[in-house]
């Protein structure tokens, strides 16, 4: 029956298929037998046309590649890639359904699931877009004063007293804990020291070229912008912060992935085809970078977004470097995977900053959002690996290892904290 099958009997029927699929499952997926059921029907997408919602940065390229070069197609969906104008709108255009997915802050997703600061509904991560690539900018005014980095910017602030303000882009988000982490390793309380202001991505460049801020925390190609622009220096990167970091998400409901779920997995491997080519080499990353840079998307000129995206540094003071951890889409299937110790890791720094009140239940939340095995089942059509273990052990900028092992402790374990 298989082997017929794999070599397409065309007016074979719809049920006929299934029972096969049944029949086989039992000794694991034949890829050939897979593809056929997807010919047939039984694991088309629901939902044929997929909006997702982007802010114009960078990462948001695996969204818009998968669209452009037609890998949604392949997989019987079509993405309608929506730009945003701030996360605060990806977020309730998720949550009522105006959107169906979005490119968005790993955070963001966990506190609308907790109810952090807005509504409450139940969230899904469905996958990891990319790994790296963020950036602390400070202010040349700051910089000229000689606060160029962490412990240079913690003397400034105790010696030249004022109010300092610093922005992040949504406070449950991926660049307020960057900032804080950051902040706080050189001593610098980020609640009780600093002002800390909400601004969306491609807003930040133009509020510190006049004074609204002394440094803030987002994604590129808006900490180049600012180096180009001659108003702004590199800090750090958050790859700086921590190796490989978990960074944006492919965020949706619940509701979503219950009823849609052949959409769900239909999309995630679009893009995973997607970051897959994006990191196939140089001239697929500058055109992914031409692509994006266009107005319909990130709206800034191509040489802003592809000196990083290449690993190629400067800080806007005259040193430049290559970066072996530079923005990663798909790195070997590496980046995509949504483990639940990255998840875990915002919410401890959602309790340590007073986000949360209570300890929650770190591992139980984390299980709820991250559709580990809708993950796989992607991946497997693929042939992307996928790692054995659900956590993953990183070391961070201060030395201090997470793990996911005991999520409490480590939340409890800082010296600096709201």
């Amino acid at each position: 029956m298989t082997h017929s099958l794999l070599n397409g009997k065309p007016n074979m029927s719809r049920r006929n298929l299934i029972k096969a699929a049944a029949a086989t499952s039992a000794a694991g997926v034949v890829p050939g037998l897979q593809s056929a059921v997807y010919a047939q029907g039984s694991d088309k997408p629901e939902k044929e046309e997929v909006r997702i919602g982007f802010i114009p940065l960078t990462d948001c390229a695996s969204v818009v590649m998968a669209s452009v070069l037609g890998f949604d197609k392949k997989y019987g969906v079509k993405i309608v890639a929506t730009k945003e104008a701030s996360w605060a709108g990806v977020r309730d255009k998720l949550v009522n359904g105006e959107l169906d997915m979005a490119h968005v802050l790993y955070g963001l997703v966990y506190g609308v699931h907790l109810g952090l600061g807005g509504p409450k509904k139940d969230m899904a991560v469905l996958m990891t877009l990319n790994n790296n690539g963020q950036a602390i900018t400070l202010s040349k005014k700051l910089a000229d004063k000689g606060a160029v980095d962490g412990p240079s910017l913690a003397k400034l602030m105790a010696t030249d007293k004022r109010e300092y303000t610093f922005a992040q882009t949504f406070p449950t988000g991926t660049h307020a804990m960057w900032l804080y982490y950051w902040m706080a390793a050189a001593g610098i309380n980020p609640i009780k020291d600093a002002k800390v202001i909400t601004v969306p991505p491609p807003q930040m460049v133009a509020n510190m070229r006049v004074g609204n801020m002394d440094g803030y925390c987002v994604g590129e190609p808006w900490n180049h912008r600012a180096i180009v622009d001659g108003i702004g220096v590199t800090a750090i990167t958050t790859q700086d912060i921590w190796k490989d970091h978990p960074e944006k998400v492919l965020g949706t409901t619940d509701d979503f992935v219950k009823k849609y779920p052949n959409t769900a997995r239909a999309v995630v491997m679009a893009i995973l085809e997607a970051g897959r080519w994006i990191d196939a080499g140089l001239q697929n990353k500058n055109k992914m970078a031409d692509t994006i840079a266009d107005k319909s998307y990130v709206n800034t000129s191509v040489d802003v977004i592809n000196q990083r995206i290449l690993g190629r540094y400067q800080n806007g003071m005259g040193k430049t470097w290559d970066d072996p951890n530079y923005m990663k889409f798909f790195n070997d299937g590496a980046v995509n995977f949504p483990y639940l110790s990255d998840g875990m890791w915002f919410l401890t720094q959602h309790k340590r900053w007073g986000l949360l009140k209570e300890h929650p239940d770190y591992l139980g939340v984390a299980k709820q959002i991250n559709k580990i095995d809708l993950y796989k089942q992607a991946a497997a059509q693929l042939k992307v690996s996928v790692p054995k273990d659900v956590m993953r052990t990183s070391k961070l900028m201060d030395g201090v290892v997470w793990d996911g092992k005991d999520p409490k402790k480590y939340a409890d374990s800082f010296a600096i904290k709201a």
